[in-house]
């Protein structure tokens, strides 16, 4: 059995982990990590797990945590997790940062979105994006995988396979998503109030958002040239899911058919993301790890929409996809 930990095991996607980790035959989950002093048990914090885990959350060291684990999870802020990531990976610790710490390549944009000095920067270009679909053979045996956020998942998956085929332009395109409140996790804020959301729409840091680099790294990475996407998330009062529509510029005039061809070709054996003819909703993958993309073409406009689970495919389940992966496990374990 692998053992494995969670760091930060009080938010959202820690509790899908948990759900996900306790079907997994190869895991044993060993210790559970808070900054709270108070020691209280996982079935206080997360209560649909009352009697499946015995397990209170404790302050521990990154050193304390590896005494334990062979794998940890990393659910911690920006900055923070990085600083445990590096004693996790001495202490000999496979890593999954949820974080934002290893997606970024370079440490200047790191620092120019975050506001702060990244703390372990030369190991950031060395870090495998943690999305299977297209960096598989990177995160095979790695020791740590940078886990991607959940708007560049919905938005990448239906993008990348365009851009490397020369379909669309890597100039001028545009995203627009929308997310269900959890995605803002469980820490209160007044915007995420019921009476705040509730009946409500509303879009946020248009033109500042942090996962804006994540996107064009990755996009760019497959056009081969650099990409300046224009991002626009908004808030939507429901509790789970993200609808992802993108707008692109063909680079020659192209049908819905040929593009859906481009994105059947690319995903043809991928267990978790589905092509289909139809327009996709949230509600058909809310609590999987799957991804649905169509396409059309609107007025020799490309668009794209693809909807994701934020807390599974954006964050839990593909953690456990990438874990499977790192472990040379079958890759669907405890998803399917």
């Amino acid at each position: 059995m692998i053992r494995a930990a969670i760091l930060g095991a009080t938010g959202y996607t820690a509790r899908e982990l948990l759900h996900l980790l306790l079907r997994h035959p190869e895991v044993e989950i060993t210790a559970l990590t808070t900054r709270q002093e108070t020691r209280p048990s996982v079935a206080e914090i997360h209560p649909s797990l009352r009697g499946r885990l015995d397990l209170v959350l404790e302050n521990l060291t990154p050193t304390e945590v590896a005494s334990r684990a062979d794998c940890v999870f990393g659910c911690l802020p920006h900055a923070a997790s990085a600083a445990a990531v590096s004693e996790l990976l001495a202490a000999g610790c496979r890593v999954v940062d949820f974080s934002a710490d290893y997606r970024l390549n370079d440490p200047k944009i790191y620092a120019q979105w975050y506001k702060v000095e990244h703390p372990d920067p030369a190991r950031m270009p060395k870090t495998p994006y943690g999305l299977p679909e297209l960096f598989r053979e990177s995160i095979r045996g790695a020791n740590l995988v940078a886990n991607p956020g959940c708007y560049p998942t919905a938005a990448i998956l239906a993008l990348a396979p365009l851009l490397e085929a020369g379909v669309v332009s890597p100039r001028g395109i545009v995203i627009d998503s929308k997310s269900g409140v959890s995605g803002a996790g469980r820490t209160p804020k007044p915007a995420f109030h019921f009476p705040e959301c509730n009946e409500n729409l509303a879009a946020y840091a248009v033109g500042q958002h942090r996962h804006t680099p994540e996107i064009d790294q990755v996009l760019g990475t497959y056009a081969d040239v650099e990409t300046n996407v224009v991002f626009t998330p908004h808030l939507i009062p429901m509790d789970r899911g993200i609808l992802t529509t993108a707008y692109s510029d063909p680079v020659e005039e192209v049908d819905a058919d040929a593009v859906l061809g481009v994105l059947r070709k690319k995903y043809q054996d991928e267990p978790f993301v589905r092509v289909i003819d139809e327009l996709p909703n949230t509600k058909n993958v809310s609590g999987t790890n799957f991804c649905e993309v169509t396409a059309r073409v609107v007025q020799g406009k490309v668009v794209t929409i693809s909807v994701i689970d934020n807390l599974i495919k954006g964050a839990s389940g593909a953690a456990v996809q990438n874990f499977n992966l790192m472990y040379d496990l079958p890759e669907t374990t405890a998803l399917l």
